[in-house]
């Protein structure tokens, strides 16, 4: 009976000291940083003092991070072949959905940058050379409107700016926001947003009338009507027809900004092959409104690279034909080879 109570008073001193460990050591709560992203527009240049012309524009979806090494700069879907290697400069843009409170912003850079919220400098290390961090404390009572200036001059080339809720003292004040422009719909109920700025282009979201969107960039590609790249909302971008959205403030401070298109095709070729049931028009790009490269006859077999999408159908083909790379409308072509699921959607 003695020997049952002692294993009995063991055991609750085991518990104990089970839970006391629980209590002593259990890890600090994590601490989530940069919970707001935002969607970075960057004009190229190649001269160290930001001097025009533009001669390449990135698109940087979430974040801005860039680690470049020796090479020439990208941006999320390409190399910026038209960028020196060495000796560039960049300007980034962004409009960060920020609640009201204390950030700590953090700019590291090889070789130098600075940062401007809403107009005012905020940490300037630009031409300063070599790899260096700088930090600043900034006050501000909502939505911002971030710009990074960027040099390169040799060797390694790296971009990165972050920011952090804090507390303490702001160093730096701010001025009231404002986009550089907005658009609003009008004369219509609804306006597609776009992965480009065509009209054959995937839809992604509806612009509706009495909302104000940020303008990011434009682009008058298709011609005859200047097409904007809107912030539908914190985590969707697209491209709408200037045709029906009217614009308020300066659109000429907006970045021209070329999109995925041009690039295109940027995949493997997957061996679909479709077959013309009609004469086909092969454009330049997926919209009746862009150059006319060739005709296609009836009853053509074309490699399918890329196709867009519209209402869960597949809307246009990126093909080959004799030589030349364009776009045919999907309704008129027939799949002979290969599963049509396994090109790439743009």
């Amino acid at each position: 009976m003695k020997r049952t109570s002692s294993l009995m008073i063991f055991a609750v001193i085991l518990l104990l000291l089970g839970l006391l460990g629980a209590v002593f050591w259990s890890p600090a709560p994590i601490t989530q940083a940069q919970t707001t992203t935002a969607n970075w527009i960057g004009q190229f240049y190649n001269n160290t003092t930001l001097s025009d012309p533009v001669v390449a524009t990135g698109l940087y979806t979430n974040t801005l991070s860039q680690n470049w090494g020796l090479g020439r700069p990208n941006d999320d879907s390409r190399i910026l072949t038209e960028v020196n290697p060495d000796n560039f400069s960049a300007r980034f843009v962004a409009t960060v959905p920020f609640s009201a409170g204390l950030y700590e912003f953090v700019l590291t850079s090889d070789d130098g940058a600075r940062l401007l919220i809403n107009g005012l400098p905020v940490i300037d290390y630009y031409g300063d050379g070599g790899l260096s961090t700088v930090s600043a404390i900034v006050s501000l009572g909502g939505p911002a409107t971030l710009i990074v200036e960027y040099v390169e001059f040799t060797e390694q080339a790296l971009i990165q700016v972050q920011w952090f809720p804090t507390t303490g003292t702001s160093l730096v004040p701010t001025s009231t926001p404002a986009p550089l422009a907005v658009g609003q719909v009008e004369r219509v109920r609804g306006l597609a947003v776009r992965t480009g700025p065509f009209l054959g282009a995937s839809m992604v979201a509806v612009a509706r009338p009495e909302v104000a969107y940020p303008l990011l960039a434009r682009n008058e590609r298709e011609g005859l009507f200047t097409w904007y790249l809107i912030q539908f909302d914190e985590d969707t971008i697209g491209w709408s027809s200037g045709r029906y959205l009217a614009v308020e403030g300066d659109e000429n401070v907006l970045p021209y900004y070329d999109s995925v298109f041009p690039s295109l095709p940027n995949t493997e070729y997957k061996g679909v092959v479709g077959m013309t049931r009609s004469v086909m028009n092969l454009r330049q790009f997926p919209s009746q409104r862009t150059p006319l490269l060739a005709q296609i006859p009836w009853g053509a077999t074309v490699p399918i690279r890329s196709r867009t999408v519209q209402g869960g159908r597949d809307f246009w083909y990126q093909v080959e034909y004799n030589g030349q790379i364009g776009w045919i409308l999907a309704a008129y072509v027939g799949i002979s080879q290969g599963l049509i699921d396994a090109v790439p959607i743009y």
